[in-house]
């Protein structure tokens, strides 16, 4: 727990923390987006 308060006591902490959350939902994002459209384009042949 040591470790989250000292994430979270600072700002480099949060914005380091907001930019791994941020990476995490664009990865998520993106392959949702691209398994997506190769399902579309598998289905449209």
């Amino acid at each position: 727990m040591e470790l989250w308060a000292e994430l979270f006591s600072d700002w480099v902490g949060i914005l380091s923390f907001g930019v791994i959350a941020f990476v995490i939902v664009m990865a998520v994002f993106f392959i949702k987006f691209f398994t997506g459209h190769m399902h579309d384009d598998e289905a449209k042949d």
